[in-house]
């Protein structure tokens, strides 16, 4: 009976021990995923920032405009 009691503590304290490593797993590769989410979003405003500095018309300066044909 005694062996018993021990052998299922023991067991207790193996499956505790691999949950803990399993949860410091998890727990390290949502801080990875976190750092990777910030990156993106940095990245990503930057973008838009520079999407909006663009100032994209559809009429040409005048140095770009080709003469008209009677010169």
């Amino acid at each position: 009976m005694q062996n018993e009691i021990l052998q299922s503590i023991e067991d207790l304290q193996t499956k505790v021990a691999f949950q803990d490593d399993t949860i410091e797993k998890l727990n390290q590769a949502l801080a990875d995923q976190q750092k990777q989410l910030d990156a993106l979003q940095f990245q990503m405003k930057h973008v838009v920032d520079r999407l909006r500095q663009q100032q994209v018309s559809n009429i040409a300066s005048e140095s770009e405009e080709t003469p008209p044909p009677h010169y």
